[in-house]
């Protein structure tokens, strides 16, 4: 989850001419990226968010594996409760403080924290029920549409 969001801001940046200073991408360390000057802070703030939830999806969707779904999932969580708890600790270097100082009206955060929270649960909830129950299947439930739906 970390990766991708952060990757997600990496290029959000790159698309939107941000200078990058310095970044961290080591999984055992908080990754970051810092950009100055950036010209277009709402496309490099809200891109970690975005691609963080589309680019697990898009690899699950290709991948078409239950096991690659589920990290997609968790993904989908996970990123919708960053931004909801960064929001409530209110620390000025995590990314909803700064969305909100860039001008990024509350409720298109909390919209999409309802979603990916929402729809992120119901799915990784299916997917730990699935894997708990110790269901064997040799595709490894392959397609999600068919073993979800």
């Amino acid at each position: 989850m970390t990766f991708t969001h952060e990757v997600g801001h990496l290029i959000g940046g790159m698309i939107c001419g941000a200078t990058l200073t310095d970044y961290d991408l080591a999984p055992w360390r908080m990754p970051y990226s810092l950009h100055s000057p950036d010209p277009h802070p709402l496309i490099t703030l809200w891109a970690g968010p975005i691609l963080g939830v589309a680019i697990p999806l898009t690899i699950a969707d290709v991948a078409q594996r239950r096991w690659v779904w589920f990290i997609a999932d968790f993904c989908l969580i996970a990123n919708g409760s960053y931004l909801a708890l960064a929001w409530v600790s209110g620390d000025r270097f995590l990314d909803t403080p700064r969305l909100l100082d860039a001008g990024t009206h509350p409720a298109i955060i909390v919209v999409y924290c309802v979603l990916t929270i929402g729809i992120g649960y119901v799915w990784f909830r299916a997917d730990c029920i699935y894997y708990l129950a110790g269901e064997t299947n040799p595709k490894d439930g392959a397609i999600k549409s068919e073993t979800d739906s």
